[in-house]
């Protein structure tokens, strides 16, 4: 590892270990007409929200598209953002959450499947900050 300062900043060649974690979680086989509720995709993040005891910045943001209808969201977190995207016509959801605080994963598996009726569900995980060797690896995996 290289490390140097100039202009009062301080670069290396090496990521800061440990700058948190990030779920990326792709739902397919969902239903159509959750994908198109808002509130039914809300519930979900709600939900991952509370059980995380993750702290909400503001109001969340939410997108309604015309039919098909599908649903944007993000939440802004004080540990970083939750972001979510649903395609009706095909069945998808999407989800991403980074925190830069250390917490349990969720049950993204079975949560999917209990609220958007998700027949498929993967999550992977990457431990941000860490070297690219071990950076994404699927739930339940040990880094």
């Amino acid at each position: 590892m290289t490390t140097s300062i100039e202009q009062g900043v301080v670069k290396t060649d090496r990521a800061p270990a440990g700058a948190g974690r990030e779920w990326i979680v792709d739902a397919s086989g969902c239903s159509c007409e959750r994908l198109q509720s808002l509130q039914s995709v809300r519930a979900v993040c709600e939900r991952a929200v509370r059980e995380l005891e993750l702290q909400v910045v503001g109001q969340p943001l939410w997108r309604q598209f015309p039919e098909p209808g599908g649903v944007t969201g993000l939440y802004l977190l004080s540990e970083s953002h939750l972001a979510c995207h649903t395609w009706p016509e095909s069945g998808l959801a999407t989800f991403n959450l980074f925190s830069c605080r250390r917490r349990g994963d969720w049950p993204w598996k079975d949560r999917l499947r209990e609220m958007l009726g998700a027949e498929s569900v993967s999550v992977r995980i990457a431990e941000r900050g860490a070297a690219v060797s071990s950076f994404i690896r699927p739930e339940g995996a040990t880094a």
